[in-house]
């Protein structure tokens, strides 16, 4: 084994409520492809988790926004097929930007809250939505 594959790796999350609805995005890529997801993505070497958050939003939705809170720590090993991954999500808000897919983004949607239990999650997502108390 490599030492990359016995240290987890970070990723965050972003749960970004606006207007009675949270964005989510189509997943483009395995695993999960075609699932619906909270953006976020790995934290870059150098980068603060906060700034990757806000990063990775953009990167996926091309919403500008800004962290109101720490939301939760995601350690199960097992929560990625691709590895040990630990993800922090925060909450956040929208300050600016357009709505629209990039980069791992197949689509992004403002779905209401009260459909999103019938939507089946990647990852963990739906706990950590339900963890946030969205859910």
């Amino acid at each position: 084994m490599k030492d990359n594959e016995l240290t987890p790796r970070i990723a965050v999350d972003a749960i970004i409520v606006k207007d009675d609805c949270v964005v989510l995005i189509k997943r483009k890529n395995p695993p999960f492809q075609d699932y619906y997801a909270l953006p976020g993505g790995f934290v870059e070497v150098g980068e603060y988790v906060e700034e990757a958050v806000v990063r990775e939003a953009k990167e996926e939705t091309g919403l500008d926004v800004e962290v109101e809170k720490f939301s939760g720590i995601y350690d199960d090993p097992k929560r990625d097929p691709r590895g040990h991954v630990v993800s922090i999500a925060y909450v956040c808000r929208v300050v600016g930007g357009e709505l629209k897919a990039m980069t791992d983004a197949k689509d992004v949607y403002c779905v209401p809250i009260k459909e999103i239990k019938n939507i089946k999650l990647a990852f963990d997502h739906a706990k950590i939505l339900s963890d946030a108390g969205i859910l």
